[in-house]
């Protein structure tokens, strides 16, 4: 017998301001305490909910090793404070791992196996290198033509997302700028406040005097990237850094950053059980692979393919976060599908506010829940290029 599908209901969504690496205010957290400071943050904002409901908790990490390694989500969870009762699982789609890991909870409750779930995000790139401590590829990525795009690095597939749809420097700069002008625009209005979980970050000082160990805190509250000081000019004498003679530079990419995210999802049951707000409806995901050479394209894809799942059209879209991994992917996608660039990114992308990898999906899941309900909007999405040739795309809806 079918059995018909339930709703998942987002019912709280925080992140932790995000700090640039590897010199930000996180550069001495690890991730593990980051995660369950945001853990804990996501949970004061259900004081009604029993922790013992909660069934798993699925993370998303880009880079699972070192200090987030050895499932990061169950020894976050731990530290959190969570029964032990409470699962922990750590997944791996690089930059669309938060999303992933929002999706795979949605899913447990969409098919009835659970009735409360937390989904989160959590990257350090100032603890853990881009691509790990040990990178290894296998040899046979090399011995094939059709293989190769998978060895290059994440800036010459924005190269070649450049060239091959006709993106010029000049364009990627003007984005770029873009992005840090309505992030700024957004800090100065307050419209992260409402996802954003202040934290208070300890520093250890030793005293010799007393043989002891002074700790002192300070509270990290806002998004450590844009910048005031960016303009055309600036941002025209920086040179290509991937490619000789190319356009993608350190100031049209996005960020080194470190940050972390978590969202809570119920079913229909668990909501009246614990009296909770849904603030959202996970709607749709879909996931799609393109040529690993042009992995930015991704999303051209993945949006069609998600909204197609949702049952809506892409005018229906009332906000959009399309991640900046480059201006060049963003803008071919951008140009590609003709999305809205009123609704696309409107306090800036990950260009100005960073992107911690891993993290960033459920980051901007949480950006998405918060601005649908500032501004009455219905739907909204969270897409991303994903490296190898990857794109993902998430539907969610205000309730």
């Amino acid at each position: 017998m079918k059995r018909s599908l339930q709703d998942a209901y987002i019912v709280a969504a925080t992140r932790a301001p995000i700090a640039k690496a590897p010199q930000g205010d996180l550069r001495y957290t690890r991730p593990d305490d980051l995660l369950a400071m945001v853990l804990q943050a996501v949970l004061a904002r259900v004081p009604g909910l029993d922790p013992a409901a909660i069934e798993d908790v699925i993370v998303g990490c880009a880079i699972p090793e070192a200090q987030q390694g050895l499932n990061v989500a169950r020894i976050a969870a731990l530290l959190a404070g969570l029964p032990v009762s409470v699962g922990g699982a750590t997944v791996n789609r690089f930059c669309a791992s938060g999303l992933t890991a929002l999706a795979m909870a949605a899913d447990r409750i969409r098919v009835g196996e659970s009735d409360v779930m937390i989904a989160a995000g959590v990257e350090s790139m100032s603890m853990v290198p881009i691509m790990g401590n040990t990178p290894s590829l296998s040899p046979a990525i090399f011995e094939q033509d059709d293989h190769i795009g998978i060895a290059y690095g994440m800036g010459l597939t924005a190269e070649k997302v450049a060239q091959k749809w006709q993106v010029s420097r000049e364009d990627q700069d003007q984005f770029a700028l873009g992005s840090h002008r309505k992030a700024l625009a957004a800090q100065a209005a307050g419209a992260f406040n409402d996802e954003i979980c202040a934290l208070e970050i300890p520093a250890y000082r030793p005293d010799f005097s007393r043989c002891e160990v002074t700790v002192k805190t300070h509270r990290f509250s806002q998004d450590a990237g844009p910048r005031a000081d960016t303009t055309l000019a600036a941002l025209a004498k920086l040179k290509p850094v991937f490619a000789m003679g190319g356009s993608v530079t350190a100031g049209n990419s996005s960020q080194m950053s470190d940050g972390a995210g978590a969202l809570i999802l119920a079913s229909e049951s668990a909501v009246k059980r614990f009296n909770l707000t849904p603030l959202a409806r996970f709607v749709s995901f879909a996931v799609r692979g393109v040529p690993p050479e042009y992995m930015g394209i991704g999303p051209i894809t993945a949006i069609p393919a998600a909204l197609a799942a949702a049952g809506i059209k892409q005018d229906d879209l009332d906000w959009i976060e399309l991640n900046e991994a480059f201006a060049a992917q963003s803008l071919a996608v951008l140009r590609e599908l003709h999305l809205d660039p009123e609704k696309t990114n409107p306090l800036g992308g990950a260009i100005a506010l960073g992107h911690p990898l891993g993290a960033t999906g459920a980051i901007r899941a949480a950006t998405v829940v918060h601005g649908l309900r500032r501004q009455a909007g219905k739907y909204g999405m969270v897409t991303m290029c994903v490296g190898t040739g990857m794109g993902a795309a998430g539907i969610i809806e205000r309730l």
